[in-house]
């Protein structure tokens, strides 16, 4: 996104912040080969500061919740990628497309799992392979806890998250089955600490990150104990970032008060 804004600011052109964010979404898909759907590019256009974003991928609506004060987004790296994570994103993608198929002979007015509830879904279970049911299931179920999460920020609360994002976590781990050892032992490291509202794995899976919900009193306590955790069970010194809620990608500062870009420079981005 911040690379689109730059060449088309460059180029003394305006585009739409969703339109961005679905050419950035299509890039992946078709250049990449990631079948992602559009929420991290919507989010790094629409962002704001000290805020959630709750989306709706079919409508693209979305409104942004408000985090609650001295409540630190903290995001611990496992240091393990494991290489089998991008075949098996896209596998999870064609079994939940799948479910939506063989659903859709008893709920024909369904489009995607979002128009299924989990009772629906009971009903009909041994119309699925087990495996796209439990994929299924974790679909839908996190739909419902994405709400509710939603519902806990715009009310000003945070303690429920706890149970919802280690629910999350769980559903990621045995139904869609894109965790591994090195995030469960991060989550469950995290969830012993003083001042954690919640803990989950984050991104893709199989490797990579959590991201933990910690009171900013907390914080500096919270990294010590991970890591020296972390390192004590796997050898690894993991790297940990304390974040907060930003601003999406935009242009800083106006045409005239940034520097000129000289004619080599000019050339070299041309080429």
């Amino acid at each position: 996104m911040s690379t689109g804004l730059a060449l088309l600011d460059n180029a003394g052109q305006q585009a739409d912040s969703t339109r961005l964010a679905l050419l950035c979404q299509r890039a992946e898909n078709e250049y990449v080969g990631a079948r992602c759907g559009i929420m991290d590019q919507f989010v790094s256009c629409h962002g704001r500061a000290g805020h959630g974003l709750l989306l709706d991928c079919r409508s693209l609506d979305f409104r942004l919740p408000p985090i609650p004060s001295g409540v630190n987004l903290v995001i611990c790296n496992t240091m393990v990628k494991h290489e089998h994570s991008s075949g098996e994103y896209n596998k999870r993608r064609a079994e939940c497309e799948e479910g939506v198929h063989l659903l859709k002979k008893a709920l024909p007015g369904i489009r995607a799992l979002r128009d299924v509830t989990l009772a629906q879904l009971e009903q009909n279970r041994e119309r699925l392979p087990e495996i796209v049911y439990k994929r299924c299931r974790h679909v839908i179920s996190e739909n419902e806890r994405v709400h509710l999460a939603a519902s806990t920020f715009q009310n000003g609360g945070i303690q429920a998250l706890s149970k919802l994002m280690a629910q999350s976590h769980q559903s990621l781990r045995d139904d869609y089955e894109v965790s591994c050892a090195e995030l469960d032992l991060m989550v469950d490291l995290a969830s012993r600490q003083k001042g954690v509202f919640g803990s989950r794995m984050t991104g893709g899976g199989f490797g990579g990150c959590t991201i933990n919900m910690v009171s900013a009193e907390c914080t500096a306590e919270f990294q010590r104990c991970v890591a020296a955790g972390y390192h004590s069970a796997t050898g690894r010194r993991p790297d940990i970032y304390v974040c907060q809620a930003s601003q999406g990608a935009e242009v800083i500062g106006s045409p005239d008060t940034r520097p000129a870009i000289d004619s080599a420079a000019r050339v070299s981005s041309e080429a």
